[in-house]
Order: C-alpha cells, then structure tokens, then sequence
C-alpha cells in the first residue's frame, strides 16, 4: 500500500478490526510515518445478467434495490432490510457459481427472498415479474402464502 504523503511503497499495519463486512486497517508508512486507514472488501464474483434480448450486462445492486423499493412501498420494511435482502439475492446468485444467470433467475431469487421479508411486498413483485393475465394466477400466487407453506 503507498502512502498518501510521499507516495513511498512500504506501509505497515498498525491496527486491524473488523467493520462490518469490511476489515478496518490503520497503516504508518515507514519512510514519513504519516497514518492513514484503509478498508477491505472480499470481491463477490458476481454472474453476467442475460437479458432476454440475449445481451448480457454486469449484475447491478441498483436495479434489483430499486425493484425491492417497489415492491416494499408504504410496507413497514426499513432501508437496512431492503439493503440485506439486495445482499441475500447477490449471495444467492454467488452460490450457483455459474458466469451468468437469466433475468429470470435474478427475478426469481428476488421472490424467494421477499417472500421471506414480507408476503405483501413478495405479491407485488410476483404480479409485475410474471405479468399475470388472470386473475387466477394471482390466486395461485396467494394460496401457498394463505396456506402458510
């Protein structure tokens, strides 16, 4: 790590803690002593999002935060919660470790993850992601949540 002031390339730890999903580390450089923190984050390999056009984007927190936004409206559901559940769905699509995933599949771990968050707010996002044609399909989507499975 270089250091801010003389830009000299040997630092040391001083302190190391852990800072939420970060570690918190207080470096000296051993040429001017200057101090300074840093902190690190393990890098998520993250899957490619194949649209249904068969472009493929980078995954982005933002559009899955702000579909779960959406959903959870006038729910009482605090931005932490939604931020966790953004957090659930990225950690769900780590663990197929495949390079890239559908829409559809990002969709659907957002369900599964909402649905644990608050039925409401799952409903609401079930009725835009799968764009229900009748009315029966919205019951469908309702009756596991009545039936308490």
């Amino acid at each position: 790590m270089r250091c801010l002031e003389c830009q000299h390339d040997e630092t040391r730890v001083i302190d190391s803690r852990t800072a939420g999903d970060a570690i918190r580390r207080r470096r000296q450089c051993s040429r001017c002593g200057h101090r300074f923190t840093t902190h690190e984050r393990v890098e998520l390999r993250l899957p490619w999002v194949v649209k249904r056009d068969g472009r493929k984007v980078p995954f982005d927190q933002e559009k899955v935060l702000h579909g779960i936004a959406l959903a959870c409206q006038k729910r009482p559901i605090d931005a932490a919660d939604m931020d966790k559940a953004v957090k659930a769905v990225e950690a769900r699509l780590v663990a197929t470790r495949e390079p890239e995933v559908s829409t559809s599949r990002v969709g659907q771990e957002v369900m599964v993850v909402l649905r644990e968050i608050d039925p409401v707010a799952y409903v609401r996002f079930a009725s835009v992601y799968r764009q229900f044609d009748s009315i029966e399909q919205f019951v469908d989507t309702i009756r596991p949540l009545q039936e308490g499975t």
